[in-house]
């Protein structure tokens, strides 16, 4: 298996991105970083895929970046953040941008860039025991991958901040409280709920999912008057898909909608 592998499940439209470099549990060097673009960025292309799942084989998710690249000649360190980071930001955008929602599962250790790119991810779903901290302040850096950008939206300043400044580490339940993580499931189960997840968001409304996830996204920063008008926007656009003429007729039908992301 590759440092980061793409399998389609094509007749669930399920597409899991599997980070693979479990020696290291799974820290980002510059060959994983292109590697986890390489495997991702297909996805553009593909608007059968209904929901992604990014996740981390063996003991963790991603402990962050490998930092071995970096003590071998700090006078390279900011181009070797270049090197990483023009391979992971389109990446990120991409997440952002499709309409399939991205589902992160994750388990062990959850730790600087995999913080940030698991708060990146639509939704998310982590296994008893996993641990998450951003650890930037243990190597004098500030966070990178969209965390400075997600981590104030999912937590508000206050918790954001205690994750930075303070170096706090919190366990499954205290991401679950806090709202960085949406639910918290047996190790041994993980696979299983991950599965059954992200079928259920494959069977959804895609295209709607991704009016939302645009809708939600500049929902922040946004006037209300300009809110409301993108609301309507993306509101008539949704009447114009197979899926809403389908959940339309299912919901006066009294029957579950069967939709195809059309």
């Amino acid at each position: 298996m590759a440092l980061a592998e793409l399998s389609i499940d094509a007749e669930q439209g399920v597409a899991t991105v599997t980070i693979n470099r479990p020696d290291v549990l799974n820290a980002i060097d510059v060959p994983t970083a292109r590697a986890i673009h390489d495997a991702v960025m297909p996805l553009a292309q593909r608007d059968d895929v209904r929901c992604i799942v990014l996740t981390g084989a063996g003991r963790a998710f991603v402990a962050g970046g490998d930092l071995s690249r970096f003590a071998e000649d700090f006078e390279q360190a900011a181009g070797v953040v270049d090197e990483l980071l023009d391979a992971l930001h389109p990446v990120i955008e991409l997440l952002a941008n499709h309409d399939a929602p991205v589902l992160a599962s994750v388990h062990g250790a959850v730790a600087g860039a995999g913080l940030s790119l698991m708060s990146g991810c639509d939704l998310v779903l982590a296994a008893e025991g996993t641990r998450f901290l951003l650890a930037y302040d243990r190597i004098g850096a500030s966070p990178d991958c969209g965390g400075s950008w997600y981590l104030p939206r999912r937590l508000g300043h206050a918790r954001a901040n205690e994750l930075m400044l303070l170096g706090a580490t919190w366990d499954a339940q205290q991401a679950l409280d806090a709202g960085l993580i949406n639910r918290v499931v047996p190790a041994a189960s993980l696979a299983a709920e991950t599965a059954a997840m992200a079928s259920r968001l494959a069977a959804g409304p895609t295209r709607a999912y991704g009016h939302w996830k645009r809708l939600a996204r500049s929902a922040c920063h946004t006037p209300l008057s300009e809110q409301l008008a993108a609301e309507r926007a993306a509101f008539k656009a949704a009447t114009r898909s197979g899926d809403f003429r389908e959940g339309v007729a299912a919901f006066l039908g009294k029957r579950p909608a069967r939709y195809s992301g059309r």
